[in-house]
């Protein structure tokens, strides 16, 4: 393949994907500000490189509850992948795994979480989880994710309910006919319109319990042993919350800004974050991750790993399993050279004085 980076990916994927599924993977809430927030934010920090260190041997592995990472990136939780490619969850899943990362599988996935854990029994893989007004459909997922010997639990707190995302209310969007959700059966499994609106936003008034609360944090720890991550913090009071109900880490995540809107990009709301729990709690990132750099500044800014959502999904788009592999193997790349031209032979060696916003330095005149 000839792609060098994930704008070729996402180029050709707005090729290969077919107008329902394309308009899914890219489109955000409302005016889409948050997702721009994204990538813009990286784009307002500055690298401050260190030199004469020597970055003949970098060592860029991490653990996390246990198991080892050749590298703190991870693959996030993206629904419905066989919309991009037949590979869909079976192939990101096995490339995860083969570049040394994490792989976080959605409930809303086209396949069987067993058939994904004996697809990449090699891979370390999470389960992120959505809890449904029928608790004991949710237990089961728990169950389910313990027996395929999922090493965590992912719990989305950010979505109660689903914002508008005006491309899939324009397509009303439903899963084409030869798919649907894989761990399901009847009235679960299936996601189509049947008021003209979009087919997802159905499904999750219908299934999802919007009453949840932070007591129920306790009553998932009380179904399991797992490590609890909760997904969609982006404040220092939800952060100090999710310390206080024992969860073990956050992914700071604004949903790839398909949530609320105007909501700040997540390298903009890590800091406090870290300030308020970062000694007591595992922080992580996702969204706007593009580039070798975004990792670094997100490492610097005291995220312990970060994942991405889209472009794995250019990428299976584009060549199924082995496009992920590719894209991972560019990304490692990109890190592996930023981390040597700042100066950092080992992820200790980023420090936070390495990345400051632009209005650090004066405007050239």
């Amino acid at each position: 393949m000839s792609f060098v980076s994930v704008s070729d990916f996402e180029k050709q994927a707005m090729v290969e994907l077919e107008q329902n599924a394309l308009d899914y993977y890219r489109s955000g809430a409302w005016e889409e500000l948050t997702l721009g927030y994204n990538r813009e934010a990286f784009k307002r920090l500055r690298l401050r490189p260190r030199c004469l260190r020597n970055v003949a041997q970098l060592e860029t592995s991490c653990s996390i509850w246990g198991e080892h990472f050749k590298w703190p990136l991870g693959i996030a939780p993206v629904a419905m992948q066989r919309m991009a490619h037949p590979d869909g969850e079976k192939g990101t899943a096995r490339a995860a795994g083969r570049a040394g990362c994490p792989f976080i599988l959605s409930t809303l996935s086209n396949t069987p979480l067993e058939e994904v854990a004996a697809a990449a029994p090699e891979t370390c893989k999470w389960f992120q989880l959505y809890i449904y007004k029928d608790r004991a459909l949710t237990e089961s997922l728990v169950r389910r994710a313990e027996r395929a010997d999922f090493k965590a639990l992912v719990l989305t707190v950010d979505a109660p309910i689903f914002a508008q995302r005006r491309a899939d209310v324009r397509n009303k969007f439903c899963l084409p006919a030869h798919l649907s959700l894989g761990n399901f059966q009847g009235a679960q499994s299936n996601v189509a319109s049947s008021t003209g609106d979009s087919g997802l936003s159905e499904y999750v008034a219908s299934q999802f319990d919007s009453t949840v609360t932070w007591q129920d944090i306790k009553w998932l720890k009380q179904l399991t042993q797992l490590p609890i991550v909760l997904k969609g913090i982006l404040t220092a009071e939800d952060a100090e919350l999710a310390r206080e109900f024992g969860c073990a880490g956050i992914i700071v995540s604004n949903h790839g800004g398909r949530q609320l809107d105007s909501t700040p990009a997540t390298i903009e709301a890590l800091p406090e974050v870290v300030r308020a729990v970062g000694t007591n709690l595992i922080v992580m990132l996702d969204g706007g991750i593009r580039e070798g750099n975004d990792i670094f500044k997100a490492l610097a800014l005291g995220a312990q790993m970060v994942f991405i959502g889209r472009p794995a999904i250019w990428a299976l788009a584009c060549d199924g399993q082995r496009g992920v592999e590719h894209l991972l193997t560019l990304l490692r790349n990109d890190f592996d050279i930023t981390m040597a031209l700042t100066g950092c032979p080992t992820l200790a060696d980023i420090q936070s004085s390495m990345v400051v916003p632009e209005s650090t330095y004066c405007p050239i005149k």
